[in-house]
C-alpha cells in the first residue's frame, strides 16, 4: 500500500509547478493586497532606527561616539546597517517590494475598472420591493414621457449654469469623460412586464458608482508616485551646510561646505557656482532672553549675474537655482590673534563657537598649528556673552553680549593634525597635549575681556581677543523631486476625499407601457440601492421621482 503524503511530488504522475508556476505563485502573493499592507507596516517600522540612532550620512561622528560607548552592540547595530537604515539593504528590500506589490494591485484593478467603465449599465432586478428606499407614483402621462424626463434629469447635455457674451446666451458643453465620471450612467430598456395588465414594462437603469472608484485609484497611483518621488530623490538630491562668519563669503561648491552629503546620482558638475556673501546677521532678544526674530543680511550673486542684496530669516529661505538656503542657526564668532614664543603672528581669525544653552554660553576650540618654532599651541575657550557671578563661578544670563568674557585654557604638544584623519573642529584631541601651567604649577586658565591681550606661561607667546562677530549657519537642500512629490501627494489627498466621500447609488425606475391606445394613467415604481449609512439617498430618489412625474414643474410654475 503506497503512503500519502501531503506533498504532492511524492506522486510520480502529479502535475508539476516549474519554474513558470513557482514564479507565478510568488506574484501573485507579492501582488495581494494582504502582503502590501504587510509590506507598508514593516516599512513604517524599518524607518523607526533611522529617527532614533544616529545616521553616518548625516552625523558620522555621532555614529563613530555610538560605537566608541556602546562597544560590541555598536558594531553589530554597524554591521546590520542601522546606522544607514535609509541606503541598507534590506531597507531598498522592503521598499521595491511594497513598490512592485502596490504596481500589482493597481494595474488588475485599472482594467477592471476601465471594463466596468466602458460596460453598459445593469438591467434593473425583477423585484423592487426588497429595497428599503422605494417610491411609487401614479401619473396621468405616457411611461416614455416619464422615463425620457427622468434621463434628462439624471444626464443632461449640457451644465445647468449658463454665460453670457454681451447680448448672447450660451450653454456649456460638457465632457463625455466628465459626464460618464461624475454624472449618472443611463440605460433604457424595453421588457416583458413581471405583473400587472401591461404586456411590457420600460426600465431606467442608472448607476453612480464610477468617481469612488476612481479615486480609490487615484489615491492608490499617487501613493506609488509618492514612493517613486522619494526614491528618485534620494538618488538626485544633495544638502549642505556651511557657517558663514559676517564679511564672509561662500561659493557653491563641494569643498566649500562644512558637511555635505547627496545621492548616488548626483554630479558634483552640476552645482550652481553663486556666490553668497554674509553683510549681517541681526539678532533680536526680548528681556527675558527669549529670541524674537533673526534676519541675516546676504548678498547673492550668479556666476553671469549682476550681485544684488536680499534677506534669510527663519522659515524664509532664499529660493536659488534647484534648492532652498535655509537660515539653520547663527552663534558668536571670536576675533582671535595668537602669536607665538618668536612673537610672530601664527593664527588670526574669527572662530565660531557653538552656543549651548539658551542664553548662548558658547564653546569653542583655538587650533595654532603653524607656529615658528617649539610645540603646537591649542586653545578651549568658552564664551559667555553676559557674565555674572553665580556662586564660585561665572554662568551668562543673557544672550546678547552685555558683558561678555572669555572662559580660557591652553595646551601644548602634537594636535594631530598631519596624521591625515579629518579631526572635527570644535573638539580639541588632548592625547598628544598637556595643559599649561602657571608659575604654582596649576592649570592655567584665564578670564579673558574683549580687547584683552594675555601672556601665555613659559614665554610661548600672548593670546589676543580683539573683537567679535556673529556668523550664521545655512543649510542649502536641492530636490528634484519635491515637485512631482507635492503633485503626487495632492492627488493622494484628493483621491482620498473623493474614495471617502463619493456615494455608491444605483437607481431604477420603471413604468408599464398602456395596453390601449391612449391610456395616460401609469404607475411609477422607483427604487434606489444605496450603502446604509447614505443618507441622501432616498432625497435624491424622490427628487429624481418628481422630475419624470411633472411635480418639479408643477412647483415652479405654482
Amino acid at each position: 500500500m503506497a503512503r500519502l503524503k501531503i506533498d504532492n511530488y511524492a506522486i510520480a504522475d502529479a502535475p508539476r509547478l516549474g519554474f513558470r508556476g513557482w514564479m507565478r505563485w510568488i506574484w501573485r502573493q507579492v501582488t495581494s493586497m494582504r502582503v502590501a499592507l504587510i509590506l507598508l507596516l514593516l516599512l513604517a517600522l524599518a524607518s523607526v532606527p533611522g529617527s532614533i540612532l544616529p545616521q553616518t550620512p548625516l552625523n558620522p561622528a555621532d555614529v563613530k561616539a555610538f560605537i566608541a560607548e556602546y562597544g560590541w552592540w555598536g558594531r553589530a547595530l554597524d554591521a546590520m546597517g542601522f546606522f544607514d537604515v535609509f541606503g541598507s539593504a534590506w531597507f531598498t528590500a522592503i521598499y521595491v517590494l511594497l513598490f512592485l506589490s502596490l504596481i500589482g494591485c493597481i494595474l488588475p484593478r485599472v482594467r477592471v475598472y476601465w471594463r466596468n467603465l466602458r460596460a453598459e449599465v445593469p438591467m434593473a432586478p425583477a423585484r423592487l420591493d426588497r429595497y428599503e428606499n422605494r417610491d411609487q407614483v401614479e401619473v396621468r402621462s405616457e411611461a416614455r414621457d416619464v422615463l425620457s424626463a427622468a434621463e434628462r434629469h439624471l444626464r443632461p447635455m449640457f451644465f445647468r449654469a449658463q454665460a453670457t457674451a454681451g447680448t448672447r446666451t450660451f450653454a456649456l458643453r460638457r465632457p463625455a469623460w466628465f459626464a460618464s465620471l461624475t454624472g449618472w450612467r443611463v440605460r433604457i430598456d424595453e421588457r416583458p412586464s413581471r405583473g400587472g395588465d401591461a404586456e411590457t414594462e420600460l426600465v431606467l437603469s442608472a448607476s453612480r458608482e464610477s468617481l469612488r472608484e476612481a479615486g480609490n485609484l487615484l489615491f492608490h497611483v499617487s501613493l506609488v508616485c509618492i514612493l517613486a518621488a522619494v526614491g528618485v530623490g534620494s538618488l538626485l538630491t544633495y544638502r549642505g551646510q556651511a557657517i558663514i562668519v559676517e564679511g564672509g563669503s561662500f561659493t557653491n561648491a563641494v569643498v566649500d561646505y562644512d558637511s555635505f552629503s547627496s545621492g548616488n546620482l548626483f554630479q558634483e558638475s552640476s552645482l550652481d557656482p553663486f556666490r553668497l556673501t554674509l553683510d549681517k546677521l541681526d539678532a533680536t532678544f526680548a528681556a527675558s532672553g527669549m529670541p524674537e526674530d533673526f534676519t541675516a543680511h546676504v548678498t547673492f550673486q550668479e556666476p553671469d549675474g549682476d550681485p544684488y542684496s536680499t534677506t534669510i530669516q527663519v522659515n524664509r529661505p532664499l529660493q536659488v537655482d534647484g534648492g532652498k538656503i535655509y537660515l539653520q542657526g547663527n552663534g558668536y564668532a571670536p576675533q582671535i590673534t595668537v602669536t607665538d614664543s618668536d612673537g610672530n603672528v601664527a593664527f588670526s581669525d574669527a572662530v565660531p563657537f557653538l552656543p549651548q544653552d539658551a542664553s548662548y554660553t558658547s564653546t569653542g576650540v583655538i587650533k595654532v598649528p603653524d607656529v615658528t618654532s617649539g610645540e603646537q599651541l591649542g586653545f578651549v575657550a568658552t564664551l559667555l556673552p553676559t557674565a555674572a557671578q553665580s556662586g564660585d563661578s561665572l554662568v551668562s544670563i543673557y544672550p546678547d553680549l552685555e558683558n561678555p568674557v572669555l572662559l580660557l585654557q591652553g595646551y601644548t604638544g602634537n594636535l594631530g593634525l598631519d596624521t591625515g584623519i579629518p579631526q572635527n573642529v570644535y573638539i580639541l584631541d588632548q592625547s598628544q597635549l598637556s595643559p599649561l601651567r602657571d608659575d604654582a604649577g596649576d592649570v592655567w586658565s584665564v578670564v579673558v575681556s574683549p580687547g584683552e591681550t594675555v601672556t601665555l606661561p613659559d614665554g610661548l607667546g600672548t593670546f589676543a581677543w580683539t573683537g567679535t562677530l556673529r556668523y550664521a549657519a545655512f543649510d542649502l537642500r536641492a530636490d528634484p523631486s519635491l515637485p512631482w512629490l507635492l503633485a503626487a501627494a495632492i492627488g493622494a489627498l484628493v483621491g482620498l476625499a473623493f474614495s471617502l466621500f463619493s456615494p455608491r447609488r444605483r437607481l431604477w425606475i420603471i413604468a408599464p407601457l398602456g395596453s390601449h391606445p391612449g391610456e395616460q394613467t401609469t404607475v411609477v415604481r422607483a427604487a434606489m440601492m444605496a450603502p446604509a449609512h447614505d443618507a441622501g439617498a432616498a432625497d435624491e430618489m424622490r427628487r429624481v421621482l418628481d422630475a419624470a412625474t411633472g411635480r418639479l414643474r408643477r412647483v415652479e410654475e405654482e
